[in-house]
């Protein structure tokens, strides 16, 4: 049977300045739809699997064009509901060489971060599909949004889902001393669990347990650590080195309790986008472990994908399963392909 996963969390405008302007010189923006679980989903429903978005958007035409968006991509929509006065937003100023990209929220008072405990029948959705996806985006918006992400959990889990967690920290959302107890208590739903190093300390209070000898043993260890304290079955660490706006290196890990499987380690030197780079990484992880890839090929696999996903524009990693195999399997060339 074809494999089938439910994602979670807020759908947002992305506005962002064209030819690497600043905000201050912008006079027009590249209008796109966007969302860490919506990202992901996207990612998974290239390779293959049945990807259901559950959110909610005004009842405008704004929430319906960032539907039609998602359709257009192959998810399934029937579960996004209608209400609300306003779809939130992302602006993003894309950085080059030494000058960061910048991001500007605007999200209070979204139609999403209305959602109340009872609103989503989750009964309804959950039958019949594999996995639970969420970031820690969604509870960062309100205690009403952590309540229904713990509703979702608890019903997933019930319903025999694997439910996987993407920390995902976001500082202009909540501060660490918010984040830790709510993240910290969903905790015991989650399966498969995603992140940093960065994002496990302010958010989980996990830092590395040795003498700091280099990056890749902290993150092993912190992985470890997370295994350990939350019972997770497995955890996904990702690694970055940022040289500039332009140009980083990335790698990650994958820890099953009883290994740490780490995957290729890519420079990256011309970056065209990064937003959605993790977001990308968690889909391909999902696809990964859904499809039976041993740890090995699942965390070889989703760091590719993560790679290629700096290669193309817009927040959604727009790349087949073909393409993540060559790279994955040391069979990419950067050539034209004829």
């Amino acid at each position: 049977m074809k494999k089938q996963a439910v994602f979670f969390g807020e759908l947002l405008m992305r506005l962002a300045t064209k030819r690497h302007e600043r905000f201050v010189q912008a006079r027009e923006f590249d209008v796109g739809y966007t969302g860490a679980e919506a990202n992901a989903a996207v990612s998974l429903a290239n390779y293959g699997v049945d990807c259901t978005m559950v959110s909610r958007v005004p009842d405008t035409e704004i929430g319906q064009a960032c539907v039609n968006h998602l359709r257009g991509f192959g998810l399934n929509t029937d579960h996004i509901t209608r209400g609300g006065r306003r779809l939130g937003t992302l602006f993003l100023e894309t950085g080059a060489s030494q000058r960061p990209s910048a991001v500007i929220y605007d999200r209070t008072g979204s139609a999403f971060s209305e959602l109340q405990v009872g609103d989503i029948d989750w009964d309804n959705i959950f039958p019949g599909k594999d996995w639970f996806h969420f970031c820690g985006t969604a509870p960062a918006l309100g205690d009403n949004l952590a309540d229904v992400v713990s509703e979702a959990c608890r019903c997933a889990r019930e319903h025999g889902l694997t439910v996987s967690c993407d920390l995902n920290y976001r500082s202009k959302l909540w501060t660490p001393e918010e984040a830790r107890p709510v993240m910290t208590g969903l905790m015991e739903h989650v399966d498969v669990l995603i992140g940093n190093p960065h994002h496990a300390d302010v958010m989980l209070g996990i830092t590395p347990g040795g003498k700091g000898e280099d990056d890749a043993t902290d993150c092993a260890d912190v992985a470890a650590q997370l295994h350990a304290t939350f019972g997770c079955r497995y955890v996904a660490m990702t690694m970055r080195e940022d040289i500039s706006a332009s140009e980083t290196t990335l790698s990650a890990l994958l820890q099953d309790g009883e290994t740490s499987h780490a995957g290729t380690s890519y420079t990256i030197r011309h970056i065209v986008d990064r937003v959605g780079a993790g977001d990308a990484f968690a889909g391909a992880l999902t696809y990964g472990l859904l499809s039976g890839m041993s740890p090995q090929e699942t965390i070889e696999f989703a760091t590719a994908a993560a790679c290629l996903k700096h290669s193309v524009p817009g927040d959604f990693n727009l790349v087949s399963l073909d393409e993540v195999l060559a790279l994955a399997r040391n069979r990419n060339h950067a050539g034209i392909r004829r």
